[in-house]
């Protein structure tokens, strides 16, 4: 499997998770592997757990990020995912680099978010990255 495989996939766990939280993430991949919609990559798990760890660190990042008055519960539940996997790669695993995070991010919208959402997820992270820079 293919690190952007695997993002895919930490991606669809993240997102799964909104709408499941009464479930660990555990029981989430249990059921995925169950149902034959999850095969089991090291990678993803990781990112996954990382970003759930995390989350409110993560969310923090993002907000401060955000222009013109948006909240973030004015973004859609898969541009947050999106997002919160990007800005836990962008913190948290130094050997990525950032363009990759942020290239992935966009593909990401690209597939699974409205039209829109890929230039608004690219800005955004590039906001949060000048800001990492400068601190």
């Amino acid at each position: 499997m293919t690190r952007s495989e695997a993002r895919e996939q930490a991606f669809i766990l993240i997102f799964e998770k909104e709408f499941n939280s009464e479930y660990s993430l555990a029981d989430i991949i249990e059921a995925a592997k169950d149902a034959e919609l999850f095969e089991a990559d090291e990678f993803a798990c990781k990112l996954s757990e990382k970003t759930l760890e995390n989350i409110e660190v993560l969310d923090a990042k993002i907000s401060e990020n955000l222009k013109g008055g948006w909240k973030l519960s004015r973004i859609s539940k898969v541009s947050l995912a999106i997002l919160r996997l990007a800005v836990c790669e962008i913190l948290f695993f130094d050997d990525i680099p950032v363009s990759v995070s942020v290239n992935e991010a966009v593909e990401l919208s690209k597939k699974y978010a409205a039209d829109e959402d890929a230039s608004f997820v690219n800005g955004l992270l590039s906001s949060v990255i000048r800001r990492e820079n400068n601190e």
